[in-house]
């Protein structure tokens, strides 16, 4: 947690921007995992934790945009409670370690919100991502749960982004403090990384160290020798000679900030020559990136950067054909990359993706979305001085993909899929790590590199 006058000017600078209304920022209640006293591990809101910065269920915060009022919601444990927990502080006490000086019951929440309602005020929500925070607000607001998304707070929604978006100096040394979590994790893997291995023995230790030194993961690790499918959570290979092992994880901060590495090398610690040409040329593309950044780029201007660096690099051995121009203006790239250059982050992995364009169609909010320039939706974005960003360009070679884009007739005269068929049991590479954009450019998180080029990785891997 933060000092209270850190959320206090957070929270002003919110009324500011909202202008008018209420805004309403309900925490994250428990979630039972197959019973209802069987929780799944508790995690906050992150954008209640940015204002108000609690980290225990059931709570909820409002600001009053005209009046300056705050407070937070919530009740006092009773006894019955405490033997199951323990002596907790008091709701009051909570308020006041960030600079909040009214508190009321849970209760209460739903009067205070009818009597703004009755006169006509209006209240700022998010739209929410949690099945119990919908009908949590279904229920305040009087609205059925349908029309909760057509009743969000545009204004509400780019203020957040906007704020959060870009990160104070408290906010970087957490992210520091981050990337300390994630680089023992990756070393971690490579050390593990051997023929015999199951996957799930790495992807347990490393989420081990997580929890040994922060509040565990920042999103479910992905340890998988089939690198080509972007979001792999199945750990039960095991590590065969001459394949690639690719190890995407992060760690999370006790106060909630994320790393977010993704590193990839060979199973029997050395690359084969093919696997050592595509991985130069994704770390070729990683590097670029990191060279080119400053305040003021659009994204998607750096992720065609990426795509061009990577399209020459096929060209340089004989994937495609013609330019790297020509390979990116194709759409040809698509089939090696199909995701995006990269993402926020912060207090999430894909920070403001909550209410961000992979939420819903983002199209009736195009000319406030380019007004914003924010991470919320890619295509506007233009990043500033204290926007992190993740810098995780990839390689891969998708057998279903492959042949569905031959089958079309897609890409002609670029892509060479004769020499394709020597990759169909290749896999994927990805490299991964977290920018910050600074005054005049960017440069990495963290105080020295996870093992990265050839020589490194072939140095540490199985070691």
């Amino acid at each position: 947690m933060f000092s209270a006058e850190i959320y206090s000017s957070r929270r002003a600078t919110l009324r500011e921007k909202v202008g008018k209304g209420i805004v309403l920022l309900p925490g994250n209640g428990e979630s039972p995992s197959n019973y209802p006293n069987n929780t799944f591990h508790f995690r906050q809101d992150s954008t209640f934790l940015y204002f108000f910065g609690q980290n225990l269920p059931d709570l909820a915060g409002v600001i009053d945009c005209e009046s300056g009022e705050e407070i937070l919601f919530g009740n006092d444990l009773t006894v019955d409670d405490i033997i199951w927990t323990g002596p907790q502080p008091t709701i009051a006490d909570l308020a006041a370690q960030v600079g909040v000086g009214a508190t009321k019951p849970m209760a209460a929440l739903a009067d205070y919100l009818s009597a703004a309602q009755a006169k006509g005020r209006k209240i700022h929500y998010l739209p929410p991502y949690r099945g119990e925070t919908k009908i949590q607000l279904s229920e305040l607001l009087g609205m059925p749960l349908k029309a909760l998304h057509d009743g969000k707070s545009v204004d509400l929604m780019f203020a957040v982004a906007e704020m959060r978006e870009v990160k104070g100096a408290e906010e970087i040394e957490a992210l520091e403090r981050a990337f300390q979590i994630g680089y023992i994790m990756h070393v971690t893997a490579m050390k593990m990384c051997r023929p015999g291995v199951i996957e799930r023995e790495i992807a347990g230790a490393i989420e081990g160290f997580a929890h040994s030194y922060g509040a565990g993961v920042s999103f479910a690790s992905i340890v998988s020798q089939h690198g080509e499918t972007l979001h792999n959570h199945n750990y039960d290979g095991v590590l065969e000679p001459g394949r690639l092992l690719l190890v995407d994880a992060g760690g999370e901060t006790v106060d909630n900030y994320c790393s977010d590495h993704t590193r990839t090398y060979p199973v029997s610690g050395e690359f084969t020559p093919m696997q050592r040409d595509i991985y130069e040329i994704v770390l070729t593309a990683h590097d670029h990136i990191r060279d080119i950044v400053k305040p003021g780029m659009m994204y998607s201007d750096i992720h065609r950067a990426a795509y061009l660096s990577l399209a020459e690099g096929l060209r340089s051995v004989g994937l495609v054909n013609g330019s790297a121009e020509d390979v990116v203006a194709s759409g040809a790239m698509y089939m090696f990359m199909p995701h995006g250059l990269g993402h926020g982050l912060g207090m999430d992995v894909h920070d403001c993706e909550a209410m961000g364009e992979r939420s819903f169609d983002f199209s009736g909010l195009l000319d406030r979305a380019k007004e914003s320039a924010t991470c919320v939706h890619r295509a506007t974005w233009r990043v500033r001085p204290g926007t992190v960003m993740s810098d995780e360009p990839g390689l891969y070679f998708i057998p279903a993909l492959i042949d569905k884009s031959r089958a079309e007739g897609l890409y002609k005269g670029i892509v060479n899929y004769d020499a394709l068929d020597a990759y169909r049991n290749f896999g994927g590479i990805r490299l991964e790590d977290d920018i910050l954009v600074t005054e005049d450019g960017c440069r990495f998180i963290g105080d020295k590199k996870i093992p990265i080029t050839v020589e490194e990785l072939e140095a540490v891997v199985g070691k």
